[in-house]
Formats: C-alpha cells, structure tokens, sequence
C-alpha cells in the first residue's frame, strides 16, 4: 500500500482490510457475497429498543417481480405524519442487501425523528442495469402511494445512500425528475459511485487504497451495465452524465480523502450548484471508502453526527 497518511484512529483496522479483491469471475461473486454478510453479521450489534422494524413485499422494477422492503418508524408518539427517508444500500452493484444498513437505518430513525424505507434490489452481474434502479424507484413509489399506511408526510421525502447506493440515490432523484415521479426535497450522496468513465485524479491515483480502488471499480461498473452494454451510457446508470442538473432536490454530499470515488462525488456536486440546486459537501480528511465502518474513530463519528443533523435539519425542520 502507497504511504497514505490515514488518520491515525484506523491505525488497528487497516491491517484487516484487504486491498485487492478479484472481482473479474461473476461466478465468484455469490460466494465473496457470503462471506461479507457473514463479516457484517459478525459485527452488527442489537436493535435499538426505541425503534420499530416490519419487514414488507412490494411491486418491483420487472413485471410480476417483489422486492423487499423494511421499515423503520421510531416508537414515540408523532403528532403528525413523519417525514420519510428513503435508503439505498451500497456494495458496489454486486454485494450488500436490506440487512447490511440495519443499524444505521436504526440510528437514523431515532436521531432523526423520521421513518426510514431500506429497499432491497437485485444486484449485478446476475441483473445488471437497469434492475437495480428500477427496483429502487418503484420502492419509491410504493411508500408515497402508501403514505398514510405508513404514517408518512409525502412532501416531506428524500431519498440516500452510500458508495453504489449513493449513485443510485442520485440516478433515483433524476428519474423522480424526469418521470414526473414522487417529488424529493432532499437527497444524501455519501462516497458517491457516479462515474463509469473512471477518469478523475482520485480514480487514476488510487489503485491499492483499502475497500476500494480503480481495480475494483473496474469491475463494478463492468458487471453493473453488463456484457451486452455498448454505446452511449444512460445518466440514470451513471448520474455523471447527465447533461442537465437543474430542478433536483437539495443535496448533502460527503467524500473521503483516500477514496478513488472522491473527484466525482466533489465535481457531481460543484456541476449541482452550478445548476442552482442547494449543496452542502464534506471531504474528510485521512479516511478511506467505507472507512466509517470503524465506528468509534474520531472522523467518523464526526461524519454520522453531520449526516444525522442534516436529514433531521432538512426533513424535520424544513430548513437548510
């Protein structure tokens, strides 16, 4: 590994993270699956006790398909429907399901004072684009047409995510957009998956950095738009594309220093701006992707408490 000056609060994990995964064989890929959930589960602690979970079967993105759908509603009484925020979980389009964002979901609910959706869409290589995204619109769509079923403010929406789950929040917010679909006020970009062109600094640079790097997003983005994939990429794959910005809702967008999705998270978010969407972006310093998973560093505690106030700012107090 390259002498990357990584805060010094990951010094005990970084030993234990691995820097080349062989992502290239899609038939490797459903074990690597269970061997992360398995790491994941070995790592996630009890349920909060002020927090109420159901687990439900909704209308996909395919014709006769469910997908699933948990829900988070804090236990104490509302005086009025809640807003909702609507997560997407990351693992790069290939790994990672409704289980592996649980207890950040959890948190959320409670520090935030809202309900939170976790939808659990069909992942690449064995269903590349567009299945994830569709999966994760129609969810979308299912919890506003339910609203009052789950006790909800549809004006009061938003939609997130981290690494691949921020890229499909992002490409979720355009087809909102474009669709004519629910109308979100707000959409969290963590570490972003954005750009398959793979051609910023970060992107050229990083290439053995920890969780993530160029090899890996080689792939990600290979087996994510498919074998059959050729020509023009469609922005609702690759929000990084798109031509137009204008009219999406307002954004919080976080990056990490040693990440190779850094430069797109940051530019998605300056060509944002640019297009007079209201943005609050947060690069961190010493970090790494995914580098949050060390719960008790410093930065990252930093980051959850600032992820958590924003949603609470924009969602409850309807406030910038």
């Amino acid at each position: 590994m390259s002498n990357y000056e990584f805060d010094p609060d990951f010094a005990s994990i970084l030993p234990l993270i691995p820097t080349e995964s062989d992502l290239s064989d899609p038939g490797q890929i459903p074990e690597m699956r269970k061997q992360r959930d398995a790491m994941m589960a070995s790592l996630r602690p009890p349920d909060r006790d002020d927090v109420l979970k159901r687990d439900l079967r909704v209308a996909g993105g395919g014709e006769g398909l469910e997908i699933a759908l948990r829900i988070y509603t804090p236990r104490a009484e509302a005086a009025a429907p809640r807003p909702l925020f609507y997560e997407i979980h990351g693992g790069g389009f290939l790994f990672g399901d409704i289980e592996m964002m649980d207890p950040w979901c959890q948190a959320l609910a409670a520090h935030a004072g809202v309900v939170v959706a976790s939808v659990d869409y069909r992942l690449a290589p064995e269903h590349p684009f567009p299945a994830g995204v569709e999966d994760c619109y129609a969810g979308l769509v299912w919890c506003h047409d339910h609203a009052a079923e789950l006790g909800i403010d549809s004006s009061r929406m938003a939609v997130g995510g981290q690494s691949a789950g921020g890229g499909l929040a992002a490409a979720v917010a355009l087809l909102c957009r474009d669709r004519g679909g629910p109308e979100l006020c707000f959409q969290l970009l963590e570490i972003p998956e954005l750009d398959d062109r793979l051609d910023t600094p970060s992107m050229r640079a990083f290439t053995d950095t920890p969780m993530w790097n160029r090899p890996n997003a080689v792939w990600s983005w290979r087996h994510y738009l498919g074998p059959d994939a050729s020509g023009e990429v469609s922005p609702y794959a690759a929000p990084a594309r798109a031509i137009d910005l204008a009219g999406l809702p307002a954004a919080y967008v976080s990056t990490m220093e040693y990440d190779p999705l850094r430069d797109e998270g940051i530019l998605y978010a300056l060509r944002l701006m640019q297009a007079g969407v209201s943005v609050e972006l947060h690069s961190y310093a010493g970090t790494f992707h995914g580098s949050a998973l060390q719960a008790e560093a410093g930065v990252s505690k930093r980051n959850a408490a600032e992820v958590f106030e924003v949603v609470r700012r924009r969602l409850v107090e309807r406030r910038p």
